[in-house]
């Protein structure tokens, strides 16, 4: 089966992307990657197809003030760009991530079914759950229950506006207003990053994490007997700043952290400064790290507090914007993370310090990685969704 996977160039979603490829190939299906220019070779050194997605740029024409216009009007205009690059690969179906919104668009411009790919928990309003993105917790009670009806008729009012201006972008390119939607959902997370809802759709299946390791580079660790603390900033610009740094300025072994203490800072560059020599800064597969972490810092993206759960590494987490808010209050009241924000130096040592001595947090971490056994394979999942569609 040929199939056309689109996603933008953030690594929070074009590694997803690309790890969903490596699975479809491994089943003998061929797919063809459709993203930035920054990962074309990195996937076809992968043995995937790639070509690059157009459009990507923003344009005169786009007002990115607007989260709806910067959306839908862009991947309207990316739709149109990319139909034909789309359809002279033939593929059988279109996997469009949940954010480039373009590969949906395109795979209606062109008659083929499309799924979509949610490289995070379902955030689809809920009649039963608080506005995602609040990071609140279901109310409880008539008082709970009113607070989450309140906020839910705010919050409606800019998720019709998002409705109105897709339709408009559909009409624009010479779609039908009303749209079908994808034949499936793909959600790419842990079941216990989920919040059950009364109004799950049918079309949406968790077949947890996609993750792609853009190195087979193992960061070496300095010596020590004390615990291991991994540090990965945010790969998001929305993502909080300085925590790379604050980190190995204040996180001291024999200080802050225990005697013999190492921090290992997991990033795509090195631009930190001055490095001690307690500590080593670079790119490095996450996943070999987190094996031997006690403790991860992190910036709340879905994809590295799904590694941590997945290897039980408990978080201190430090939210920036986006949906790390959300997701750090998931992880805080799953039990596996302490939240920090703002980003001081008290508030982090002291998260830091509550971590590592608490014996809970690691075992929530655990529990909430062993969800992984409950999901669903996404390749099947498409295979099947083409043929009832059939």
């Amino acid at each position: 089966m040929r199939v056309a996977v689109v996603a933008g160039p953030d690594p929070g979603h074009a590694f997803p992307a690309l790890a969903l490829c490596l699975k479809f190939l491994a089943a003998g299906d061929e797919p063809t990657l459709l993203t930035g220019t920054r990962w074309l070779d990195v996937a076809r050194a992968e043995g995937i197809d790639a070509v690059e997605l157009d459009g990507l740029d923003p344009t005169a024409a786009d007002d990115d003030r607007d989260a709806g216009a910067k959306i839908h009007q862009r991947a309207a205009r990316m739709a149109v760009l990319n139909r034909q690059r789309i359809a002279d690969l033939s593929p059988a179906v279109v996997v469009s991530d949940s954010i480039t919104t373009c590969g949906g668009l395109a795979a209606d411009l062109l008659g083929l079914p499309w799924i979509e790919l949610n490289t995070h928990p379902l955030y689809r309003p809920s009649k039963g759950l608080p506005p995602v993105g609040s990071g609140l917790a279901p109310g409880v009670g008539l008082r709970g229950r009113l607070r989450d009806s309140l906020l839910r008729a705010l919050s409606a009012r800019s998720w019709r506006a998002g409705q109105r201006q897709r339709a408009e972008a559909r009409a624009g390119i010479g779609l039908p207003e009303t749209e079908r939607g994808p034949v499936r959902r793909l959600i790419a997370t842990l079941p216990a990053l989920e919040v059950p809802r009364p109004d799950w759709p049918a079309e949406a299946v968790v077949v947890g994490p996609l993750h792609y390791e853009p190195t087979n580079s193992v960061l070496r660790v300095p010596a020590g007997d004390g615990p291991l603390v991994v540090v990965a900033p945010s790969t998001a610009t929305t993502g909080a700043r300085g925590m790379a740094e604050l980190a190995l300025e204040v996180l001291v072994p024999g200080e802050i952290l225990p005697p013999g203490s190492r921090v290992a800072v997991s990033q795509l560059d090195d631009s930190v400064g001055p490095v001690p020599p307690w500590a080593v800064v670079g790119l490095g597969r996450q996943d070999e790290l987190l094996a031997d972490a006690d403790l991860l810092i992190c910036g709340g993206g879905h994809g590295t507090v799904a590694k941590s759960l997945l290897a039980g590494v408990p978080m201190v987490v430090v939210p920036g914007g986006g949906d790390q808010w959300e997701i750090a209050n998931r992880v805080v009241r799953q039990g596996s993370a302490q939240l920090v924000r703002p980003l001081t130096v008290d508030g982090l040592t002291a998260a830091v310090r509550e971590v590592l001595s608490a014996p809970r947090y690691r075992e929530a971490a655990r529990r909430a990685g062993a969800t992984v056994a409950h999901v669903a394979d996404p390749v099947r999942v498409c295979h099947e969704a083409l043929g009832a569609a059939a």
